[in-house]
């Protein structure tokens, strides 16, 4: 005895012996189980409709996590927990659809209730119990911090959270700056992950000179960073006091400028976080302002507010000068067209909610990848590219005063 399992196929009923196991080896024979396309899998469920807006599975965007293997499909079909009961029946005729599909022998669809998120821009504030403030973190007793000697201007880059370019940004602002005419300086404060070394292209170690370091040079830009110092695979295992104690020598034992030659501007490429390196920096460096940099998805943004809301702490407050969106969109390398992978605009509408200038959204860029990876940065290497001269409008507009 046979059942009817999909359109235009068969399958022996369970408990029939023989015969069954017979028919089940003829069935998949005819029908043998085989990858299903996409395309054909999407297609499937936009014949399903979605109750609330009347728009395919697929179009509605309730198809989460599909999954596709040999002769097996499944996706999550993710609602709001009040509409379960709405979209069970949906489940029941999306896994029927499926098994249209030719060489589909299983199909599985999960209904899961999804719990609302915090809309974009919006910070979650926890009530009840809380982490107290370090008292030994408060800089309102403070002295303010000193200006660098010979140093007329420092610009910190900053992100709160790692992985979303800040080294980069910060590398080929240097450059920017140093072909607008500036003496510029750049010093890599991510001391347990220095990067400057590598994107600027030094191998080299710097020498003292009457009790003070030389900063090295590349590009026009004169670099310093505890990666000169040590081997480039070798771990940093600092305590925070040790870290700090290295943060403060890289401020102020190192020559950046004479008065005969004094530096016009440094750029200080902070690491991810707002720990001690942050703190030490604005307690013994006077910063001009802080450049943010993000990717434009929230959950980047949400360690992109932390750090402007620790600078806005500080005693006195440091000025964000602006906000710069990384990996904004891919080039679509047929058209040109921007592919927003990691979402669009939000770095842009947090600028404008910080009420500070955007600076600037930089693409994806193959080059820009290479040129880090090659200590050879785009700016300085290929100056008439769309990515070079986005950064050098960056540059101008801090030069400027953004």
């Amino acid at each position: 005895m046979v059942s009817i399992n999909r359109r235009g196929g068969c399958k022996a009923a369970p408990g029939t012996g023989y015969e069954s196991l017979r028919a089940a080896k003829q069935y998949e024979a005819m029908n043998p189980a085989v990858q299903p396309s996409r395309t054909a899998v999407l297609a499937a469920l936009d014949r399903v409709r979605d109750p609330k807006s009347g728009k395919g599975l697929a179009e509605a965007g309730l198809v989460q996590g599909l999954s596709l293997a040999e002769g097996r499909v499944g996706f999550m079909l993710e609602v709001p927990a009040a509409d379960a009961a709405l979209y069970a029946p949906v489940r029941e005729a999306a896994e029927k659809a499926l098994l249209t599909i030719g060489g589909v022998q299983k199909a599985q669809v999960v209904l899961t209730t999804a719990t609302p998120a915090p809309a974009a821009g919006v910070t979650r504030v926890r009530r009840g119990a809380s982490v107290a403030p370090d008292a030994k973190a408060d800089t309102a007793g403070m002295p303010p911090a000193e200006r660098l000697q010979h140093v007329h201007r420092v610009i910190a880059v900053a992100s709160g959270k790692g992985g979303v370019g800040k080294s980069t940004v910060a590398a080929n602002l240097a450059c920017a700056f140093a072909r607008l005419g500036l003496r510029t300086g750049l010093l890599d404060a991510d001391i347990y992950g220095p990067s400057a070394p590598r994107m600027m292209g030094l191998d080299a170690q710097p020498e003292f000179e009457d009790g003070k370091l030389n900063p090295l040079q590349a590009w026009g830009v004169k670099v310093m960073s505890i990666g000169f110092l040590v081997d480039e695979g070798a771990p940093m295992i600092w305590r925070g006091p040790m870290a700090s104690s290295a943060m403060r020598q890289m401020i102020q034992d190192v020559r950046w400028g004479t008065d005969a030659d004094p530096l016009d501007l440094l750029v200080v490429d902070l690491p991810p976080g707002t720990g001690d390196i942050h703190l030490t920096l604005v307690q013994k460096l006077a910063v001009d302002g802080v450049v943010i940099v993000s990717t434009p998805q929230e959950i980047a943004l949400i360690d992109a507010r932390r750090a402007s809301a620790m600078f806005n702490k500080m005693n006195p407050p440091v000025a964000i000068l602006g906000v710069v969106e990384n990996m904004a969109f891919f080039p679509d390398p047929a058209t040109g067209a921007p592919i927003p992978i990691f979402g669009q605009g939000g770095a842009r509408t947090e600028a404008a909610r910080l009420a500070v200038p955007f600076l600037g959204e930089v693409p994806i860029d193959i080059a820009l990848r290479e040129g880090a990876d090659e200590g050879r940065p785009v700016v300085a290497t290929a100056p008439e590219s769309a990515t070079a001269r986005l950064f050098m409008g960056i540059a101008r507009r801090l030069r400027d005063g953004a």
